[in-house]
């Protein structure tokens, strides 16, 4: 068989290789979630993409690729560069990352904010952690957290958060639909939180989970 044969009996596989992908999506965007591993994070993202009934052909949530920023981002850019070369490139890219004590958080954001094709990646930062989002669900609050030696800022902010939700552990399942009777609430206190801390000049504490559970909410408009 000649190479020619060869070359166009590939790209007839490729073509409906992608025909299958496009016929198993549904018609909105093609999301990458990339979270924390081993966390409550992906457990939370995956729970709302059910509560949705968004399609898994859509949306993707990876939480196995570590927890520092830049492994984050690293595994990011490189499922967004295989679904790029096999054609079916995702739409948004979303990073989920805590800033609590990582020392490349600043180095993710800037990488992040410079990533091509731009408006197509995007941080969804929680200072100190995640937990200052359900948080939210229950107390407005503007209180920072300093970690110090023995209590980091994450645990700090775990604790808080325990005494409106006691059952709650790092890697809980389906938080996102047992709090869904306080989301809007939520999502309220995330954006004056963030007006704050701006006018305040500071980011401790804040977080951007809101504009991603915003953006899932929505997509199918």
């Amino acid at each position: 068989m000649g190479t020619d044969d060869l070359f166009h009996k590939r790209k007839a596989r490729s073509r409906k290789e992608l025909q299958r992908r496009a016929a198993r999506r549904a018609p909105y965007d093609k999301i990458l979630i990339v979270c924390e591993g081993e966390k409550t994070e992906p457990h939370y993202f995956t729970d709302a993409r059910n509560y949705y009934s968004l399609n898994t052909a859509n949306i993707e949530v990876c939480g196995d690729c570590g927890s520092d920023p830049s492994s984050i981002l690293r595994y990011a850019k490189q499922r967004y560069r295989e679904e790029k070369d096999a054609g079916d490139a995702f739409d948004r890219v979303y990073c989920v990352f805590d800033k609590d004590a990582h020392h490349h958080y600043d180095r993710a954001l800037k990488e992040i904010a410079s990533q091509k094709p731009h408006n197509c990646f995007f941080a969804i930062t929680s200072v100190p952690c995640f937990e200052y989002w359900l948080l939210l669900h229950y107390d407005y609050s503007t209180k920072p957290y300093v970690g110090f030696p023995g209590n980091s800022a994450g645990n700090q902010m775990v604790a808080e958060l325990q005494k409106f939700f006691p059952e709650y552990q790092k890697g809980r399942g389906a938080v996102f639909t047992e709090l869904i009777g306080q989301l809007d609430f939520a999502i309220n206190n995330a954006k004056r939180a963030l007006q704050a801390a701006e006018t305040a000049h500071t980011d401790n504490p804040t977080t951007r989970v809101h504009e991603l559970i915003a953006f899932m909410r929505d997509i199918k408009k």
